[in-house]
C-alpha cells in the first residue's frame, strides 16, 4: 500500500475525533498536576502521577474492544459527564487531604474522576483511530500496533504543547487558571462528543462548580471558607512557579506569601503603638539572620562601608533581606524568576522600589553576568521553595560562576532548608565548601530531642571568597537593627554547626554536586518535600491549604 492509498482510505471524521480526544486527555495531565499542587505540593503530586496515567491509559487501550462491546455509544456519551464531575469529586476529596495523607492523597484524588477519564478516553479515542485507518488487510499486528503507536505520538505531542502553552499563559485569564482549565476541558469534551440526554447528569456538578467551588470563584468565596480560621485572602494569582497568594491573620497579626504548598515568607503587621521599624519584622528568624552578611569582617578588620557597596540577591521571597540591604544604603540587584512574586512583594510587603529587578532564571543571569564587569560586595542566595531545593542552583558550576561575581573581599550568605539526615544536604554543603573554603554554618534554631521535625531545618552558610583570614562577625551596632526588635534578637547567628556533620559520603554518593548529575537527587527531593508538607500543615490551618 502506498502512502497516497493509505491517506485516501482514512476515515477523516473518526480519525479527527480520536485525535481531538487524545489531545484533550493529554492536556489534562499537566492541568491535573497543577490542580493538586496547592493542596499536596508540586513534587509529591508528581511521584505517582505519571505511573497512574500510564497504567490507566494502557488499561483503556487494551480494554477498548470490551468497552465498546459492552457500552457502545454510551461510553462516548459518558465522557463529558465524567469530565464535568471530576472537579467536583476531587474538590470534596481534597477537603479530606489531611486524612488521606501524602503521597496517598494525590493518588486517591486522581482516582476520583481523572484516572477513569484517562482510561475511557483512551479506549474510545483508540478505537476511533484504529477504525479510521482500515489496516485490517495489513495483518493483525499492523492493525493493532500502528494505531497504538499513532495514539502514543499524538498524546505526547498534545502534552508537550500544553506544557509549553501553560508556561506562558498560566494566570493570564480565568480560562488559564487551574480550576478554569478543568472546566474548559469538560466543555470541550461536550463539544467533541455527540450530544446525548446523558449530559443532563452533569448539571448538578456544573451547578456546584459555578456556585460553590472556591477555587473557581472570586476572592470573596475563598474568604468565606477560611475566615473561620482567622485568615483572609488579600490577593492570589496563577504564575510560572505555582499558585501564589497573600494571606493575612488579623488575630495574630501577620501576613504571608504562599506558593503552592509552601510559604515564601511573612512579616508581622500588628505592632505596639509607636513601634516603627524601618523594615518590618519577619515571622521567620532566618531572614533576619541572612542580613548578618553585612557583619562579616573584612580581612583588614573593622567595619564594611554600606555606602558604595553592591549586593546581589538570588531569590526574592517577600523581600525581607533585600529590603534591609536597600535601607542600609546598599545598591541592590534582585534576581527573581517569577514576576508575580516581585509584584506581591512590592505591593503587600513593602519592598522598596529603589533596586534593580531582574525577572529571569538565575542560571541565565549568572551566565550573562560573566560578560559584564560588575562585581558585588555581598551575595545572598535564598531560593528554597516547595519543599525542596532547586538543585541546579546548588551545583558546583553555578556556585563557581556566582563566585566570579563576588569581589575578592566579598561575602556570600546561602540559605538552605532540608533534612540533615538526607544525602542532598551533605552533598550541597560539601559543594559550597568546594567553591568557598572559608565558611561557617548556622541553623535557625537549636536542635531539640523532643521535636520530631528537628532534622528538617533552615540553615545559613556564610562564606568568604578570600581565605586569608577566618570568617568572623563584628559586634552589631544600633544602626544594624533598623529599629527592629526581631533583628536585635536574631541578626547575629547563634546556633553554629560543625562541618564534620556533612563529611561522610555514603556508598555510591558524590563529594560535590555537578550539573550533569542533578537528576540523582530527585528521589531525595520527593522525600524532603513530603517532610516539608507535614511541617506546613502545622504552620497554617488545614482549611487554608485546602481552600486555596
Amino acid at each position: 500500500m502506498t502512502v497516497e492509498q493509505f491517506i485516501r482510505q482514512i476515515d477523516a471524521y473518526r480519525f479527527g475525533t480520536g485525535v481531538a480526544l487524545l489531545f484533550l486527555i493529554a492536556a489534562y495531565s499537566p492541568v491535573m498536576a497543577l490542580v493538586l499542587s496547592p493542596v499536596y505540593g508540586s513534587l509529591p503530586t508528581h511521584i505517582f502521577h505519571g505511573y497512574g496515567v500510564a497504567i490507566f491509559a494502557g488499561a483503556g487501550w487494551f480494554a477498548k474492544d470490551q468497552v465498546m462491546r459492552r457500552l457502545g455509544r454510551t461510553a462516548a456519551y459518558m465522557l463529558p459527564v465524567l469530565a464535568f464531575w471530576t472537579p467536583t469529586l476531587q474538590y470534596f476529596a481534597m477537603q479530606q487531604s489531611s486524612k488521606l495523607g501524602n503521597p496517598a492523597g494525590p493518588v486517591i484524588t486522581e482516582l476520583l474522576g481523572y484516572y477513569p477519564l484517562v482510561a475511557l478516553t483512551v479506549a474510545i479515542a483508540g478505537k476511533q483511530i484504529q477504525a479510521s485507518l482500515h489496516l485490517e488487510s495489513q495483518g493483525e499486528i499492523a492493525a493493532e500496533h500502528i494505531p497504538l503507536l499513532a495514539s502514543y505520538v499524538i498524546y505526547s505531542i498534545g502534552e508537550t504543547i500544553t506544557r509549553k502553552v501553560l508556561a506562558y499563559a498560566i494566570g493570564v485569564t480565568v480560562v488559564f487558571s487551574r480550576a478554569g482549565m478543568q472546566f474548559v476541558i469538560a466543555l470541550l469534551y461536550a463539544i467533541i462528543v455527540p450530544r446525548s440526554k446523558l449530559l443532563l447528569l452533569a448539571v448538578p456538578s456544573l451547578l456546584f462548580t459555578v456556585t460553590s467551588d472556591v477555587h473557581l470563584g472570586g476572592i470573596g468565596a475563598a474568604n468565606l471558607a477560611i475566615q473561620p480560621e482567622g485568615f483572609s485572602l488579600l490577593a492570589r494569582k496563577e504564575s510560572t512557579t505555582g499558585y501564589l497568594s497573600v494571606l493575612e491573620n488579623e488575630d495574630d497579626g501577620f501576613r504571608v506569601m504562599r506558593c503552592d504548598h509552601s510559604l515564601l515568607g511573612g512579616q508581622w503587621i500588628k505592632t505596639t503603638p509607636g513601634y516603627r521599624p524601618r523594615v518590618e519584622d519577619p515571622i521567620y528568624a532566618i531572614f533576619a539572620t541572612l542580613e548578618a552578611v553585612r557583619l562579616v569582617e573584612p580581612d583588614q578588620g573593622g567595619q564594611r562601608e554600606d555606602a558604595g557597596s553592591k549586593a546581589l540577591v538570588i531569590g526574592l521571597g517577600i523581600g525581607t533581606t533585600p529590603a534591609a540591604l536597600i535601607n542600609h544604603g546598599i545598591e541592590t540587584t534582585i534576581v527573581e524568576l517569577d514576576p508575580v512574586v516581585h509584584q506581591f512583594a512590592t505591593q503587600y510587603f513593602d519592598l522598596p522600589s529603589n533596586h534593580t529587578a531582574v525577572i529571569e532564571d538565575a542560571t541565565k543571569f549568572v551566565k550573562h553576568a560573566q560578560k559584564v564587569p560588575t562585581q558585588y560586595d555581598y551575595i545572598v542566595h535564598d531560593v528554597f521553595t516547595g519543599g525542596a531545593e532547586p538543585a541546579e542552583l546548588f551545583t558546583y558550576e553555578f556556585l563557581r560562576d556566582l563566585s566570579a561575581l563576588l569581589k575578592e573581599d566579598g561575602v556570600i550568605a546561602i540559605n538552605y532548608a532540608g533534612d540533615l539526615t538526607l544525602y542532598p544536604t551533605g552533598l550541597i554543603v560539601r559543594t559550597i565548601q568546594a567553591v568557598f573554603p572559608s565558611c561557617r554554618i548556622f541553623r535557625e534554631q537549636a536542635a531539640s530531642k523532643d521535636d520530631e521535625n528537628s532534622n528538617f531545618t533552615n540553615m545559613v552558610l556564610f562564606c568568604k571568597k578570600n581565605t586569608n583570614t577566618p570568617l568572623t562577625f563584628r559586634e552589631p551596632v544600633n544602626a544594624d537593627f533598623l529599629g527592629s526588635k526581631s533583628r536585635e534578637a536574631y541578626l547575629v547567628p547563634k546556633h553554629e554547626m560543625d562541618f564534620s556533620l556533612f563529611s561522610t559520603i555514603p556508598n555510591g554518593g558524590r563529594r560535590v554536586l555537578v550539573a550533569k548529575e542533578v537528576g540523582r537527587l530527585h528521589k531525595f527531593q520527593d522525600r524532603a518535600a513530603l517532610e516539608h508538607w507535614e511541617i506546613m500543615r502545622t504552620v497554617l490551618p488545614v482549611a487554608v491549604w485546602e481552600n486555596w
